[in-house]
């Protein structure tokens, strides 16, 4: 059956319009983009094989233009068409921490720092750096590799902190196998980051980390 015949408020576009696009499945959102399916096949219907067949969202929205269109009902229009969105969306949540308006919503720095972080199949560990009424400075990437406390180092963050004068911090890095859970290593340097910006009274606020799903918040589970 066409989307078209469905009851209106099964209609991805509809349901968007009616109830917010945190009301879509994976696979809503992704039959709005696609906008039509393939023969015997609804957008909907397309939407699902393409995420099994990439496994994830995530996995979709990270393939490059070769694996991309090795897909049926994509190709090199739809990939041009989906890199704008995912840089319209980081160009979005940029200019949101870039107003010097205080930053009080934990989403927004969520989806921020989600987009800028998503795409690298390597660790990258940035520092989103704050002044004493929580407005954005500057967020600076400031190490890559395995993050642990060999490659992380506590003198350098704090180098950086002085240099923008921050008061306070936000820490995020990126797991490329998708688990968002910390490692041991990931709780110890945290620890000695907040340890060594301390001695200068700048406060660590949270450490996000950025796999599959939602980023995990260190603050939220207890862990600063």
């Amino acid at each position: 059956m066409a989307i078209k015949d469905w009851p209106a408020d099964e209609r991805p576009r509809e349901k968007l319009l009616q109830k917010g696009s945190n009301a879509l499945t994976d696979a809503e959102l992704l039959a709005i983009f696609l906008r039509t399916g393939t023969p015997g096949k609804s957008a909907v219907d397309l939407a699902r094989d393409l995420l099994n067949d990439f496994g994830s969202l995530k996995a979709l929205l990270d393939a490059d233009l070769e694996r991309f269109c090795q897909s049926v009902g994509l190709g090199p229009a739809k990939y041009a068409q989906l890199q704008a969105v995912l840089e319209m969306a980081r160009r979005h949540f940029c200019e949101i921490l870039q107003r010097g308006d205080a930053l009080t919503s934990p989403d927004i720095t969520r989806a921020y720092l989600s987009a800028q972080l998503r795409g690298y199949s390597y660790e990258v560990f940035a520092c989103l750096f704050l002044d004493n009424q929580h407005r954005v400075l500057k967020l600076e990437e400031l190490f890559r590799g395995t993050i642990d406390s060999a490659s992380v180092y506590p003198r350098e963050v704090a180098k950086a902190a002085l240099q923008h004068n921050a008061a306070a911090v936000i820490f995020a890095h990126n797991h490329p196998s998708g688990i968002s859970e910390p490692s041991q290593a990931d709780r110890h340097i945290t620890d000695k980051l907040k340890q060594a910006l301390a001695l200068f009274d700048i406060r660590v606020l949270d450490h996000f980390i950025i796999g599959d799903g939602l980023p995990y918040s260190f603050a939220e589970h207890g862990l600063i």
